[in-house]
């Protein structure tokens, strides 16, 4: 496994109300609410095998790791000083945590020989041709290296019959998403994040099931702050006291 991050290019943050401590770099991308709202939404039981396809620190694999216990959790990571990162953040945690370095347009054998109850997965937001940022680690994060379509299809060969899959993603690539699964996952269940009341909504969560066959079911939008900027008492359950993410 590569060598950590050196500590001084690392900070400490508290997701869940301080219930998992989170360590990532200093600077590029940082896990925040998206990740914590990904994990709320996903419905593991104890027992359940789940994977984080493109988990990076390991934040949303871990929430779901702390609000569910007896998780036999795994994460797919392509940077490997990444991987080392959420290791280390599952030790400290006490969480059992198995990582596996590989793309998600090429995994390794060892997970593509594993079938799972759960993935959760917050792709790239932009498309490869959005302009690079130039911190590293903020450009693999944001920016795709492999198709919106490609990334999901594999995603989806995980799971077995019956599995779900949960996505973060921008409003704008829901018809994406959709196509890029049509015939392969369905009974959707999709929820608007809306950053304020009367607010359009930015980003969305889906769940849907491999093999599915339900009508497509649209939730009434989660409202995640008050006027004065403060998290509504909904997303404070989910976001502070770890509750499940029910739509």
């Amino acid at each position: 496994m590569t060598d950590l991050p050196e500590a001084a290019d690392l900070t400490e943050n508290r997701m869940l109300g301080g219930g998992l401590v989170l360590r990532q770099p200093r600077k590029g991308f940082r896990s925040a609410s998206d990740a914590a709202l990904l994990a709320a939404a996903v419905p593991a039981l104890p027992g359940e095998r789940v994977l984080d396809w493109g988990s990076g620190a390991g934040a949303a694999g871990l929430c779901l790791g702390r609000r569910v216990g007896g998780l036999d959790l795994h994460g797919l990571e392509g940077n490997p000083a990444m991987a080392a990162l959420s290791e280390a953040n599952a030790a400290a945690n006490g969480l059992a945590w198995r990582v596996h370095i590989g793309r998600v347009e090429a995994p390794p054998a060892g997970l593509k020989a594993l079938e799972f109850d759960h993935v959760l997965t917050n792709p790239p937001y932009f498309p490869a041709g959005f302009a690079a940022s130039p911190e590293i680690l903020r450009d693999e994060a944001n920016r795709e290296s492999a198709a919106l379509a490609v990334w999901l299809r594999g995603a989806l060969k995980r799971l077995r019959p019956g599995g779900s899959l949960t996505v973060v993603q921008r409003v704008e690539r829901l018809p994406e998403i959709l196509a890029a699964l049509e015939g392969g996952a369905g009974s959707w269940a999709i929820l608007p994040l809306a950053p304020k009341s009367g607010l359009p909504a930015k980003l969305i969560l889906l769940r849907g099931i491999k093999g599915g066959r339900s009508p497509l079911r649209l939730a009434f939008p989660l409202i995640l702050h008050q006027a004065d900027g403060a998290f509504t008492p909904e997303a404070e359950a989910i976001l502070r006291e770890g509750r499940a993410l029910a739509f």
